[in-house]
C-alpha cells in the first residue's frame, strides 16, 4: 500500500472544554484529493491549519510525509504549498516581486522566470508590476494560490480555494489544482461547495459537530483514471 502524504490519527481539537475536532481520520495519498465540507465552525480550517503544522492538535496526530506536521524538518516543508485565509502576500511589493521572494525562498530556480510564469498561469501578467495593496480579492485569491504552487509542491493544503474568485477564476484554480494532482500531488481542501473538487475527482468527506463523514467520491472527470483518492480511515 502506497504511503500516505497526509495524514490524520485520532486527531482532536479543544478550545478550553469545547472540541471543535473529535476522532478524525484520515489519509490521502500521492496523487489523490480530498475536500472536507461543512457548515461555517464546523472544523474546516482548523483540520487545515492543524495537518499544515502551523496548530498543535489536543489528541492524535496530524502528519506529512510520514512525519509529525508541527515539527516537520524545513527540507520537507519546502514541498508543502499552503492556501489559508491569510493570503501571506505583501502588500507593499508587486505582484511579481512576491512570487520572486517566495520562489527565492523555496530554492526554485530562476525565481524571477517562475514569478513571471506564474503570473501569466494565473492570469496576473498584467499586473506583474502593480502592488498588492491595489488589487481586488479576487486578484489577490488567484495571487496566492500561486504563491502556494509555484514551488511544485508535493503536497497542498488548499483552504477554500475558490473564496473571492468568478466563474473563469474558479475554472482556471481547479485546472491547477488538477494538474498537480496528476504530476503526484497529494491535495486536501477545505470547500463550502464541493462540485468543483469532485469534478475533479476528490473524494468527499462532510465535518459534522466535530465527526469526519465519508461522502461519495465522484468520477466524472474523463481524464481522471485513478484508484479511490482518500481513506477516511475507522
Amino acid at each position: 500500500m502506497t504511503a500516505a502524504l497526509i495524514e490524520a490519527r485520532a486527531l482532536g481539537k479543544s478550545f478550553g472544554p469545547t472540541p471543535v475536532l473529535r476522532d478524525v481520520n484520515l489519509s490521502v495519498e500521492a496523487g489523490h484529493g480530498a475536500a472536507v465540507v461543512g457548515a461555517n465552525g464546523a472544523g474546516k480550517s482548523t483540520l487545515i491549519r492543524l495537518l499544515a503544522g502551523l496548530a498543535a492538535p489536543s489528541l492524535g496526530a496530524a502528519m506529512l510525509f510520514g512525519e509529525p506536521a508541527l515539527s516537520l524538518k524545513p527540507a520537507l516543508r519546502r514541498r508543502v504549498g499552503l492556501l489559508s485565509h491569510q493570503s501571506f502576500l505583501y502588500p507593499n511589493l508587486t505582484a511579481r516581486e512576491n512570487l520572486e521572494f517566495y520562489a527565492t525562498l523555496y530554492g526554485v530556480e530562476g525565481a524571477r522566470a517562475a514569478a513571471i510564469e506564474w503570473l501569466e498561469r494565473v492570469a496576473l501578467g498584467a499586473a506583474a508590476d502593480a502592488r498588492v495593496r491595489g488589487f481586488s480579492r479576487g486578484m489577490e485569491q488567484r495571487l496566492a494560490l500561486a504563491r502556494a504552487m509555484l514551488a511544485r509542491p508535493e503536497v497542498l493544503m488548499l483552504d477554500e480555494p475558490f473564496a473571492a474568485l468568478d466563474a473563469d477564476g474558479a475554472a482556471l484554480a481547479a485546472a491547477l489544482v488538477g494538474e498537480a494532482m496528476d504530476r503526484g500531488c497529494a491535495v486536501l481542501a477545505s470547500a463550502h461547495s464541493p462540485s468543483a473538487l469532485a469534478e475533479l475527482g476528490f473524494a468527499i468527506l462532510t465535518l459534522s459537530r466535530g465527526k469526519l463523514v465519508r461522502g461519495e467520491p465522484s468520477t466524472t472527470r474523463e481524464s481522471a483514471a485513478r484508484p479511490p483518492l482518500a481513506r477516511q480511515v475507522s
